[in-house]
């Protein structure tokens, strides 16, 4: 019998190991080729530092990731609330992004007093909600507080309208939950009636919250404060309506959480976080989560959430933020209203994709764009005594 030949033999072994690492090498290279990242291993890439408080939510999405890094940028995010994005040295950073304009405005107000880089953008924005369970939501329609929006749930509504001056009224009264009967729901609770928001010296959506809370109050006076002795006045009078507690990172991800409602039963969020996890709760699971409902106070405040580029490097990304198409429609697809270049609404981007991916549309009534809230000067004095915190170092001149 004719043996086998050493060569033929070592062919074989050489061929056995180097086919599979040879297609592995084809699959990834097909992979990036597909995803328009095939030269990226080649190219120089940019890391930019970034510091945030709820927008990180964008930067931390893949698909966003995805995107910059076709064009060459890695973003490296700090978690901040918005005010401490403001009082903190970001000599460091390339880009600031708060969660709203009191902070932006703190934040190029000192920075213009030292002509220092300060480009800003603001490339969408979402109103202030309180993110609650369908017990409590129908508790308060019960009593008159909560009306159900039309555009609902598949069986039962998803957003509801929310009587602010009857609420607080409520929290004022010391209620329970009991008191108003939730019982009928299937749950007790002898908890008092509060809405839990994040620590306001540090939160865009707290400080947010506050003044819509002291908008509510105002009596007979004008919509904001007018001077400090105004702004005390009213900070004074709402600081017992005010429930303080867990970071702002982690409210709303402890309410949509199985303790959440044990823990916090009504928070303060933002709409673009709750149609998010609508959005995703329906592609995992074919339903829409409709245990978790909004309600959207009857006074509407919309925080508008300010990219600022503190160099060249920043820059970049803020005319990217701007400009890039898939970025735009990303963040539709967060949930966030994209605003034009003149700062309104976009036309109905979310609604279109809301619908598209079988998720009812909030109806809200009215313009959803604009808010009165105080001047910077007199926010800060009501979040330094709310807060028991220090005001923040106003710049010469500030508003």
């Amino acid at each position: 019998m004719r043996s086998r030949s050493s060569g033929s033999w070592s062919r074989r072994v050489l061929l056995l190991f180097f086919l599979p690492a040879l297609a592995t090498v084809l699959t990834g290279l097909t992979t990036l080729a597909v995803s328009g990242n095939l030269l990226l291993p080649f190219e120089r890439v940019t890391v930019l530092k970034g510091k945030m408080a709820s927008k990180r939510d964008f930067f931390e999405d893949e698909e966003v990731r995805r995107i910059l890094m076709r064009h060459g940028i890695q973003v490296h995010i700090t978690t901040s609330g918005s005010r401490e994005v403001a009082l903190r040295d970001l000599d460091t950073f390339d880009f600031v992004f708060p969660s709203g304009q009191p902070a932006g405005d703190l934040i190029t107000g000192m920075r213009g007093t030292s002509d220092q880089y300060a480009k800003v953008h603001r490339p969408f924005v979402s109103p202030i909600v309180l993110a609650t369970y369908r017990e409590y939501a129908e508790t308060l329609r019960d009593a008159g507080i909560a009306t159900p929006l039309p555009s609902g749930g598949e069986n039962r509504p998803l957003y509801y309208s929310l009587d602010m001056g009857k609420f607080l009224g409520v929290i004022d009264g010391a209620k329970r939950w009991n008191d108003l009967g939730i019982q009928r729901h299937g749950i007790a609770n002898a908890n008092r009636i509060v809405a839990q928001s994040p620590d306001v010296c540090g939160s865009n959506s707290a400080g947010t919250y506050l003044a819509l809370v002291s908008f509510t109050r105002r009596g007979n006076g004008p919509d904001v404060p007018s001077t400090d002795e105004d702004a005390s006045s009213r900070a004074l009078s709402v600081k017992h309506l005010m429930e303080q507690g867990l970071p702002a990172a982690d409210v709303f991800r402890t309410y949509v959480s199985p303790e959440g409602k044990g823990i916090a039963p009504v928070v303060v969020a933002y709409e673009h976080q709750y149609l998010t996890h609508q959005v995703r709760h329906r592609a995992e699971s074919g339903r829409l989560d409709e245990e978790r409902v909004l309600l959207y106070p009857s006074s509407q405040f919309v925080t508008q959430p300010q990219f600022i580029a503190l160099n060249d490097k920043g820059e970049r990304l803020r005319q990217l933020m701007a400009d890039d198409p898939d970025l735009r429609r990303r963040a539709t697809e967060l949930g966030f209203r994209i605003l034009n270049p003149a700062g309104e609404v976009a036309g109905d981007h979310l609604s279109k994709f809301l619908t598209e991916r079988n998720v009812p549309v909030p109806a809200l009534e009215g313009d959803n764009t604009r808010s009165p809230m105080p001047r910077i000067r007199y926010l800060e004095r009501m979040i330094s005594i709310i807060g028991d915190c220090p005001p923040a170092p106003l710049p010469d001149g500030a508003p």
